[in-house]
C-alpha cells in the first residue's frame, strides 16, 4: 500500500493518506512530551517500541473479542489503520490512585480504588484537556447520549481485558487513556494507541511492593531512561502473544 500526503502531525505520531480511502498510514515518532508539550525530548528507538507495543496490545485485545482500528504493522515505526472519525475525547480508566487524580482530589498515590473510575477529558491543548462530564459532552455536541452508552461499556471491557493481560506479565495496570472513533459504517472502534506513553504501568515481578515505573512517568518525573522500561514491556507482551498463538515480529 502506498503512503501519500501527510494529513496530521501530533506529539507522538504522523498520519498519512494511502491509496485506499478507508485506510490510513501511521508513523510513530521518537519524541516524548509532558506538561502539554512544554517538556520534550527525543529517544532513539521509542517510535519503533510504541509501534510494536500498540500492535501487540491490539492483537491481544482482538483475541479477547475487542476490535480496534489496526489493520497491520507494516514497518519498524509504521502501521496501517482503518479510517475512523475520532471523538475529540480522552477516555481515562483508573484502577489505582495516581497522577492528576491525586492532585485534583487530594488522594495519596497508590491507594487502590474501590472500583474503576471512568473519566472524560476534552482534547484541547489550549485548555489543557479539561475534565468534562457526560452532560458537558452532550451539551457541547462532542457526542450523544447514544454514543456514551456505547463508549462507556467498551472502555470498561477494555480495562478488564488490559488488567488481565498485564497481570499475566507481572505488571499492574494503574490507569490509562484511550481514544475511540467510528468507521464509515458507524462501528465504534478503539483507536489511536495503547503504549507506556498512555498507561501507568508498575512492575510487580520482584514482589517487593515498591513502585517500579515501566511508563512515561520516568520521563515526566525525571526518574530515569524510558527506553529500557519500554523494551521490558514489549518483551513481556511479545512472550505472552507468542503463548497465545499470535504472530510476533522479531
Amino acid at each position: 500500500m502506498e503512503k501519500l500526503e501527510k494529513l496530521y502531525e501530533g506529539k507522538a505520531k504522523q498520519l498519512y493518506a494511502t491509496d485506499d480511502p478507508e485506510v490510513l498510514w501511521v508513523e510513530y515518532k521518537n519524541s516524548a512530551t509532558a506538561g502539554d508539550g512544554e517538556k520534550k525530548e527525543d529517544f532513539a528507538g521509542k517510535g519503533r517500541l510504541n509501534n510494536l507495543i500498540t500492535t501487540l496490545i491490539f492483537d491481544l485485545l482482538k483475541k479477547r473479542g475487542i476490535d480496534s482500528h489496526l489493520v497491520a504493522r507494516v514497518g519498524e515505526t509504521s502501521q496501517l489503520v482503518k479510517k475512523v472519525t475520532m471523538f475529540p475525547l480522552e477516555i481515562v480508566l483508573r484502577n489505582t490512585a495516581a497522577g492528576h487524580f491525586c492532585s485534583r482530589l487530594g488522594v495519596e498515590e497508590g491507594i487502590e480504588l474501590k472500583e474503576p473510575v471512568l473519566e472524560y477529558f476534552l482534547k484541547n491543548d489550549d485548555l489543557h484537556d479539561p475534565f468534562v462530564n457526560d452532560d458537558d459532552l452532550v451539551a457541547l455536541g462532542v457526542c450523544t447520549r447514544e454514543d456514551l452508552a456505547e463508549i462507556a461499556p467498551l472502555a470498561r471491557r477494555i480495562n478488564e481485558a488490559l488488567i488481565e493481560i498485564f497481570a499475566k506479565i507481572g505488571i499492574k495496570l494503574v490507569d490509562f487513556k484511550i481514544e475511540m472513533g467510528r468507521t464509515s459504517d458507524s462501528t465504534l472502534l478503539l483507536a489511536d494507541e495503547i503504549t507506556p506513553d498512555s498507561c501507568r504501568l508498575w512492575d510487580q515481578r520482584d514482589g517487593s511492593g515498591k513502585v517500579e515505573h515501566l511508563d512515561k512517568d520516568l520521563f515526566r518525573r525525571d526518574l530515569g531512561d524510558i527506553i529500557p522500561a519500554y523494551e521490558e514491556v514489549e518483551s513481556r507482551l511479545a512472550e505472552l502473544a507468542k503463548s497465545e498463538g499470535i504472530e510476533v515480529a522479531e
